[in-house]
């Protein structure tokens, strides 16, 4: 009987297994909760900063001041278009009227002698859009809107190397 005395432990018992030992590791909820959940919130936390920009340094922005300054510099040129006068399209017998005054915004004078060889196929391309709107689109801050932007599209594939900034209304009266 001693000899079975010693073959059993306080932890081992008869079938072998261990009863009284308890683990001495983290279980899983443990584990997700205590540290990988903080790790995680930190990481996002960390890489939003990151994106957000909080960890550039005061270089960059003063880098990113200069090319405003030479912005400033540049000379901004105004090209006058000759008055344009077009009866716009109705499907009655009352004849509708635009009259139109445009100036178009450039950034180099360069382009001023060969933007006005070009200046035929622009009031052209101008004529053909402006004979096809109706009354009703120009109706509101919208409809000019939308006409200012349909008119630089027009320029800027008319006129395709010399870039046109802007289309400015001088006048604009529908009759």
């Amino acid at each position: 009987m001693a000899d079975e005395d010693q073959n059993e432990s306080p932890e081992t018992g008869e079938d072998g297994g261990t009863e009284k030992v308890k683990k001495k590791g983290l279980s899983g909820k443990v584990l997700i909760l205590f540290i990988l959940l903080p790790l995680l919130l930190i990481g996002g936390g960390v890489g939003g900063a990151y994106f957000a920009g909080v960890f550039d340094s005061e270089e960059v922005a003063e880098e990113e001041q200069e090319p405003v300054e030479e912005e400033v510099e540049k000379v901004v040129v105004f090209y006058d278009m000759p008055d344009m006068l077009v009866n716009l399209s109705s499907s009655t017998s009352d004849a509708s009227f635009l009259k139109l005054s445009v100036s178009l915004e450039l950034d180099d004078e360069t382009v001023l002698p060969e933007l006005e060889k070009l200046m035929p196929r622009v009031m052209d391309n101008f004529q053909v859009y402006l004979r096809e709107l109706r009354r009703e689109d120009l109706a509101g801050s919208a409809g000019t809107y939308r006409l200012k932007e349909e008119l630089l599209y027009r320029i800027n594939t008319s006129v395709n190397p010399i870039q046109v900034k802007d289309v400015l209304f001088k006048e604009m009266l529908v009759q």
